[in-house]
C-alpha cells in the first residue's frame, strides 16, 4: 500500500514554503510532504526518520531531486544535533507528522498492528527492548501503569492481570496472541474501536519513548526557526496533541496566568516568541476521511516565529 500524507493541502498551507528556504520534514516516512514541499517551491528540504527502511524507501526522491532532498537518521527529537552536524544551523519551516506510517501499519513484520499477526516489536529504530520485551519483564503495576498513562486504558489493571498470569504459561511474542488476550478480557465498546487499541498505543509509546521525543523536537524546531519561520504539527491522540497545544500556547504567550496567589504572578511574563496561525485545532475534511480513514484521528496546528518582540514598537 502507498502512503497517503495526511492533510497535506492543510500542511502544505500553514507551511508557506516559498523559493530558496531550507525547510525540514522531521517525520520523513513515506515521504509525501518533503516530495509536496519540493514540488511547491525552489528550496531545500532535510528530512528526518529513526526506521532505517524509511531512509531506504527515499533514496528514488532524492535522485529526483538531486541537491535539494537531504536524508538523516535519527529521531525528530536530536534535530539540533542532526542538523548541526549537517552544517545547517536555521529553518524557515518545520513539519512533524506524528502518525505512523502506512507503510509500518501494514508491514505485520514490524509488530504496530493487531490487524495483522506478526512479531510483538513495535520498535521504530530496530534497536532497543521491543514491545515482548516490555510484555514480558514489566512488573505487573508497571505495565498497567503503563497502559493507563500512555494508552489512557480505563481497564489497564485488568489487561496487566491478564498479560502476567499467560506469560507465567507461555511467552507472548506475537501481536495476534496479545490481541487475543485483551480481547478476552475487555469488552467490545460501542464506537466500534478494537478493544486492543489502546493498550498497543501505550506500548508502541514506550518503546519509542515517543511522548518525551515529542517535547525534545518542539523545543529544538522552535529554536532552529528563523524569524517568520513556521511549525507546523500534525498529531493523532490526545496525548501528542495535548504537548503541543500546550507548548504552542507557551510560545504565544497563551498560557493561563498563575493564581493571583501565586508568587510567580508577580513577574513579567515573557514576550511571546511565535504567534498561533491555528486558532484551534484543524480537523481533516469529510472527504479526506472517507478517501482515507486513517485521518479520522488527525489534527494539526501551527505557528509562526515573531519577525521582532511583540512587545518593542516597531
Amino acid at each position: 500500500m502507498s502512503h497517503v500524507p495526511v492533510m497535506l493541502d492543510e500542511v502544505l498551507h500553514s507551511l508557506a514554503p516559498r523559493d530558496g528556504e531550507t525547510h525540514l520534514d522531521g517525520t520523513f516516512g513515506g515521504g509525501g510532504y518533503a516530495r509536496a514541499i519540493l514540488e511547491s517551491a525552489a528550496c531545500m528540504v532535510w528530512a528526518i526518520d529513526r526506521d532505517p527502511e524509511a531512509l531506504g524507501r527515499g533514496a528514488a526522491l532524492v535522485a529526483r531531486f538531486p541537491g535539494r532532498l537531504h536524508l538523516l537518521e535519527g529521531s525528530f527529537g536530536d534535530m539540533l544535533c542532526l542538523l548541526n552536524a549537517a552544517g545547517i544551523a536555521a529553518l524557515d519551516g518545520v513539519v512533524l507528522d506524528l502518525g505512523l506510517s502506512s507503510f509500518q501499519i501494514d508491514d505485520a513484520g514490524r509488530g504496530f498492528s493487531f490487524r495483522h499477526d506478526g512479531p510483538l516489536d513495535m520498535r521504530m529504530s530496530r534497536s532497543g527492548p521491543s514491545a515482548a520485551d516490555l510484555v514480558a519483564s514489566l512488573p505487573e503495576a508497571e505495565l498497567a501503569d503503563t497502559l493507563f498513562e500512555f494508552g489512557e486504558e480505563r481497564l489497564s489493571r485488568r489487561i496487566a492481570r491478564a498479560i502476567v498470569k499467560s506469560r507465567a504459561e507461555a511467552p507472548i511474542t506475537t501481536t495476534g496472541q496479545l490481541a487475543g488476550l485483551i480481547r478476552g478480557v475487555v469488552p467490545p465498546s460501542r464506537d466500534g474501536i478494537d478493544p486492543a487499541t489502546r493498550s498497543f498505543q501505550a506500548l508502541r509509546i514506550r518503546v519509542n519513548d515517543e511522548l518525551a521525543d515529542i517535547e525534545r523536537a518542539l523545543n529544538a524546531a522552535a529554536t532552529l526557526l528563523n524569524p517568520g519561520g513556521r511549525l507546523v504539527v500534525v498529531s493523532f491522540h490526545s496525548l501528542e496533541d495535548r504537548i503541543v497545544k500546550r507548548f504552542f500556547a507557551d510560545a504565544a504567550g497563551r498560557a493561563p496566568s498563575p493564581s493571583r496567589h501565586d508568587p510567580r504572578g508577580l513577574a513579567a511574563a515573557p514576550a511571546p516568541r511565535f504567534k498561533l496561525l491555528t486558532a484551534r485545532a484543524v480537523r481533516p475534511r469529510e472527504s479526506e476521511i472517507a478517501a482515507n480513514p486513517r485521518a479520522r484521528s488527525a489534527r494539526l496546528r501551527a505557528m509562526q516565529r515573531l519577525t521582532q518582540d511583540s512587545r518593542t514598537p516597531p
